[in-house]
């Protein structure tokens, strides 16, 4: 194992995380507000493999609002947090900007690095276009496990937000709204334009199949561009994932895709609505790996049994 991670904070505008032993930056977290639009949240851009390559995209020409990694909200009670275009039944993608909310920076209670793992610990509000407050958000994000052996790090994310609203918040997705295999809200990665095309494997089956499927990790294996190799993404949902929020019980089912582009999300609400009552709240954690190389299945089932939850 290497030594652990640096981090700098620039206030205001963005917090990162250094590899010590290569001097890659492996991350930036960036929470100064961007186009109302583009639906205001802080996000993940650029992550890197311990080699540099650079394994995220940031406002691509086709969908201006996907950066990195980000929490996303694509339909909240009638609303937009996710950004852009809003999925209308029987009507379609309709630019409509009133929907279009935001999530915006209120706090941190921790950032820093001790050891081997870097911390960023922040409170978050959630609001519709109008600005009323709908929910509050406490976050932690950690870097961990920076390893010269596997050439991989981890991020582990966890989100617990609160309605704050005097009635239910409803989660869902354009295909809770009628459009198929479209299924995305919550954490959503976008990969880089060179990974299109890229490998998408599960435990027991690989290929854009595992659309809305369940299953408790699934990796992208793409190509880069630039640069010769491969890297790999595991994506890992919390067991308590499955226990914990509204009803006791709401598995997450993959979004997928490598054409047109390269996404993953774990959606909160894929085929069904997911309902927070007021007061109550949602707890989500999930972890990332970032490797050099393509990792294969059996690669990535060791590595998750050596790093147990």
């Amino acid at each position: 194992m290497t030594a652990g991670p640096r981090l700098v904070h620039t206030l205001g505008e963005r917090i990162t995380v250094t590899d010590p032993a290569t001097g890659v930056e492996l991350l930036a977290y960036v929470y100064r507000p961007e186009a109302a639009w583009e639906a205001p949240k802080p996000y993940l851009h650029p992550l890197r493999t311990r080699a540099g390559d650079v394994v995220t995209d940031y406002r691509p020409n086709d969908h201006r609002w996907h950066k990195g990694l980000a929490l996303t909200a694509s339909h909240l009670s009638g609303a937009n947090l996710w950004g852009g275009n809003t999925y209308v039944p029987g009507e379609g993608y309709l630019a409509l900007p009133e929907r279009v909310g935001s999530m915006a920076h209120a706090g941190f209670d921790e950032v820093g690095a001790d050891g081997g793992r870097a911390v960023i610990a922040e409170r978050l509000t959630w609001h519709p276009y109008g600005g009323e407050l709908w929910a509050e958000e406490r976050r932690r994000i950690e870097v961990h496990d920076i390893d010269a052996g596997s050439r991989s790090w981890a991020l582990t994310w966890t989100s617990a937000v609160t309605n704050r609203r005097e009635e239910p918040l409803r989660f869902g997705s354009p295909t809770t709204a009628g459009r198929e295999l479209a299924g995305y809200t919550g954490l959503f990665w976008r990969g880089p334009r060179a990974f299109r095309g890229g490998r998408i494997l599960g435990p027991d089956a690989e290929g854009p199949q595992l659309m809305g499927t369940q299953a408790p990790w699934l990796a992208f294996t793409g190509e880069h561009d630039g640069t010769d190799g491969h890297a790999t993404l595991v994506f890992a949902h919390a067991p308590e994932n499955d226990h914990t929020g509204a009803g006791g019980g709401h598995p997450a089912h993959w979004f997928v895709r490598n054409d047109p582009f390269a996404a993953v999300a774990p959606s909160w609400a894929f085929f069904e609505e997911l309902e927070l009552a007021p007061g109550d709240t949602l707890t989500r954690r999930y972890r990332v790996v970032v490797a050099d190389g393509a990792w294969e299945r059996e690669e990535i089932a060791g590595y998750l049994e050596a790093h147990p939850w």
